[in-house]
């Protein structure tokens, strides 16, 4: 199942939450009346919307790592391939691969 619809729903959801908040607080505002709208308040609504913008920005913002996830798997397993081959060159180059080691980010140990 694709998330789009589910993501488009949400924003559509928020954007009537303000909507129907903006028009209690004006008529809260303009009269001396304080109306609800399913026992919600203006305030309310905005939680809502603000509920329902956030749940479809992380929705969106999960579905964009699940899709590039593939390709940042295969940029780490390359950066690693990297140092591996620069720790064997040093080790060929060297002797002992200390310095290739070191200057891939390792650390000596104490002696």
């Amino acid at each position: 199942m694709t998330v789009l619809p589910l993501v488009d729903l949400l924003i559509l959801l928020g954007t009537g939450a303000v909507g129907i908040g903006f028009v209690l607080k004006a008529v809260a505002m303009t009269t001396v009346y304080q109306p609800t709208f399913l026992g919600f308040s203006s305030l309310d609504m905005l939680l809502i919307a603000v509920l329902c913008f956030g749940m479809s920005l992380v929705i969106a913002a999960r579905t964009w790592l699940k899709l590039n996830e593939p390709r940042l798997q295969a940029l780490e397993r390359e950066l690693g391939e990297e140092q591996a081959r620069r720790r064997v060159r040093g080790i060929r180059d060297n002797g002992n691969g200390a310095e290739a080691f070191e200057e891939a980010g390792g650390r000596r140990a104490a002696p």
